[in-house]
């Protein structure tokens, strides 16, 4: 039995020239630090997320000025189906491609299970995890009509082990990962992948604020609370950084990574090899 094979040319790892990416849930945080990370590999970019216009408008300037790439702005609603499927569009009129789906978008909760409000539980599961299977199916069209493109989905650490008070979240983030395994597999011979990124804690203006919160509930000290509280199931005691994840997410995005796909790789220091 002869069998066609279809080899990807492999450029420069995590060069991106030409590609146009979109991610979600990227004024800030993590998402931001991706974003950057495209633009500085040579990509387009379009960021969205909530934030006020003129810090927006400092975003977009600052990762053009840095990086001398494109950069537009989506203020779709991700627990809007109608508003993702327009974001999408959006792309496509101001691009005519997309290359690199990045679904970042979440929130977070926590409380015992029986105590989790469900409008919160409606919540974390529209954003984090109903969100990417909207952008997902919008965007494959445009992605299997150019020829291919590239699907990253930001899980977790608990998108792969369970932790107390976290049932809304972990439940969507394990959700992630079954849905970049299937897609993974429904378009394995179309030169799309899907992988997962899996961060554990990441060293964030939220995280800043967590600590912040946790010395004044529990009265310790900081490296207490750092080490002994929020890294306690880390066991390199460190936070990852957001370039950290950006530069991973780059190489999953780049020709270099053709044949990664419906992989959940973990950047958590440790947590999940216990």
């Amino acid at each position: 039995m002869n069998i066609a094979l279809t080899q990807p040319t492999v450029g420069t790892a995590g060069r991106l020239d030409g590609k146009v990416a979109l991610v979600t849930g990227s004024t800030s945080g993590i998402g931001f630090g991706i974003a950057r990370s495209f633009a500085s590999a040579g990509a387009s970019v379009v960021i969205n997320g909530f934030g006020k216009p003129e810090e927006i408008r400092d975003t977009i300037g600052t990762l053009q000025n840095e990086t001398g790439a494109k950069a537009i702005y989506s203020a779709a609603d991700m627990t809007k189906p109608d508003e993702i499927a327009g974001m999408v569009n959006f792309v496509l009129e101001a691009f005519s491609r997309l290359d690199i789906l990045v679904n970042n978008a979440g929130i977070f909760h926590v409380g015992p299970v029986d105590q989790v409000p469900a409008d919160k539980w409606d919540a974390v599961l529209a954003i984090n995890l109903s969100s990417a299977f909207h952008t997902t199916r919008h965007a494959l069209p445009a992605m299997r009509r150019q020829g291919g493109g590239r699907i990253i989905n930001i899980a977790s650490a608990l998108g792969l082990v369970g932790l107390p008070l976290t049932s809304a979240y972990a439940a969507a983030k394990h959700g992630i990962v079954g849905l970049t395994r299937v897609v993974a597999l429904e378009t394995a011979e179309q030169n799309i992948t899907c992988n997962a990124i899996c961060p554990g804690n990441v060293w964030t203006p939220l995280a800043e604020a967590h600590i912040a919160d946790q010395i004044q509930t529990r009265g310790l000290p900081r490296e207490e609370v750092i080490r002994n509280i929020l890294l306690a199931e880390q066991p390199n005691k460190r936070f990852a950084m957001v370039e950290e994840i950006g530069a991973l997410a780059a190489f999953l995005a780049s020709d270099a990574a053709a044949s990664i796909t419906g992989v959940a790789l973990p950047i958590d220091g440790g947590w999940t090899a216990h």
